[in-house]
């Protein structure tokens, strides 16, 4: 049924998809809906490639519905807006990042906490409300309710604006929920990748000290010199591990394979949280005494609200904050999959799709 009502959108679309779980992806025709009263349609100039994108080309999560157009951290220039549209105009700087509806009436919503509705719609790979399936940023236009379009500042160039639209807030908002955003704190950054190296930034910024945790020591000069963090543990030397224990106010886990938390856990002080923003296919151990010991907390936190992302993005247009970033073609995107999932990136692709994304006969 789906399939039916998606060939009925009138606006003609051309992107890559992945057909099935070897997660190529390849040149492919769809549609989008029409611009409707209170929709903003754009023209996609960057996206982002994100973790996720490689987990959900392979079926990974169980959750892929194919052909699968991925890309969350979408950034172009809007080329049409409905006639109830109120924020943005033809030719403002725009992204969508993770997620495209809501249900607008639940508590999360009421509270500006869209990513926690149990009716949020993700922006690929989901089910919208008119039954067709969502496509996202690995296209050449892009379309969405205004209420989950972002407004990029005219400081921050549009490429490295997007990775901010899932990085950037993935670890930006438990930053501030958690109250690691005051100054003097002294705040751990697990994993140094596309959301590890947000974090290191986005603290420094907020005033925090920053330890890198790796289990790579070839990241050591990366870390304190390219990205100016104020120390360096790999995580599998006890020596390293003792000689911090009780000396950070909180961490945030980027890691999204299986990795060991009592190590993590011991270099908490008394009330330090452990957040985890990852998402490991397989369940963690949680250890009990280290929590009980000290009163340590282990939360989680999954990107942030529409309110909240616009307030990421002006932060770091303000701090001039912009991730590291490689830009590529669109017909490099599996070779970009391929190193990706070998972590062979400083620190996130973006596909150039303005210049790069070439519709076939």
């Amino acid at each position: 049924m789906s399939r039916l009502l998606e060939e009925e959108h009138p606006n003609k679309a051309f992107g890559w998809a992945a057909r099935d779980t070897s997660g190529v992806l390849s040149p492919f025709k769809f549609s989008r809906r029409a611009t409707g009263e209170k929709d903003v349609a754009f023209k996609v100039l960057y996206c982002g490639i994100c973790h996720s994108d490689l987990h959900m080309v392979k079926n990974e999560w169980g959750t892929s519905v194919y052909p699968l157009v991925p890309g969350h951290e979408i950034v172009g220039e809007v080329t049409e807006v409905g006639s109830k549209v109120q924020k943005f105009k033809v030719g403002d700087r725009v992204g969508v990042g993770c997620m495209v509806g809501s249900c607008h009436s639940c508590d999360s919503c009421t509270n500006n906490l869209e990513n926690y509705c149990p009716k949020m719609i993700l922006t690929y790979g989901a089910k919208y409300t008119d039954g067709t399936i969502t496509y996202g940023g690995y296209s050449d236009t892009m379309v969405a309710d205004e209420h989950f379009i972002i407004r990029i500042p005219d400081n921050l160039p549009l490429d490295a604006a997007a990775p901010l639209l899932c990085a950037g807030i993935t670890v930006y908002s438990p930053l501030k929920y958690y109250g690691l955003d005051k100054p003097g704190l002294h705040v751990g950054v697990v994993g140094l990748g596309g959301l590890g190296h947000m974090a290191v930034k986005f603290a420094q910024a907020m005033g925090a000290k920053v330890t890198v945790i790796s289990t790579s020591p070839n990241k050591k000069k990366e870390a304190l010199e390219n990205l100016g963090a104020d120390s360096f543990l790999i995580s599998r030397d006890q020596d390293q591990l003792q000689a911090a224990m009780d000396t950070l106010d909180g961490i945030i886990d980027t890691v999204s394979a299986q990795h060991p938390l009592m190590p993590l856990l011991g270099l908490l002080k008394t009330n330090g949280k452990l957040v985890l923003v990852g998402a490991p296919e397989k369940p963690l151990e949680l250890p009990a005494f280290p929590l009980l010991g000290k009163r340590r907390l282990v939360a989680g936190s999954m990107i942030g609200g529409m309110k909240e992302t616009q307030e990421m993005i002006d932060f770091a247009a303000k701090h001039n904050i912009k991730p590291d970033i490689e830009v590529i073609a669109m017909d490099y995107v599996n070779t970009a999959m391929d190193r990706l999932l070998k972590a062979d990136v400083k620190y996130r692709f973006v596909i150039d799709i303005g210049n790069t994304l070439k519709p076939t006969p």
